[in-house]
């Protein structure tokens, strides 16, 4: 790979990074913590939703962005012609 391509490749790498690992901040953190009292009005199976973010909603969450993260860096590679075949 030309030397363009590679910090292009590592940029778009970092971007996805960082979206990624902000949702399942704001996920974790806020849902979890920040936002409880005003997400504790609702329930999700008998349970108050920002319990349920705080316990189990951000774990589910994070588990979902690996599948993502896996399926945009798949794509990635094929784009800069660095996947294996």
């Amino acid at each position: 790979m030309a030397n363009k391509n590679v910090k292009n490749y590592w940029k778009r790498n970092l971007t996805y990074l960082v979206i990624l690992l902000s949702i399942w901040f704001l996920c974790s953190y806020g849902a979890g913590i920040l936002f409880k009292d005003s997400l504790n009005t609702l329930k999700i199976g008998g349970f108050k939703l920002g319990f349920w973010f705080a316990q189990q909603g951000s774990i589910y969450i994070f588990c979902i962005i690996i599948f993502v993260y896996v399926w945009l860096m798949n794509k990635l590679d094929k784009e800069y012609d660095v996947d294996e075949k």
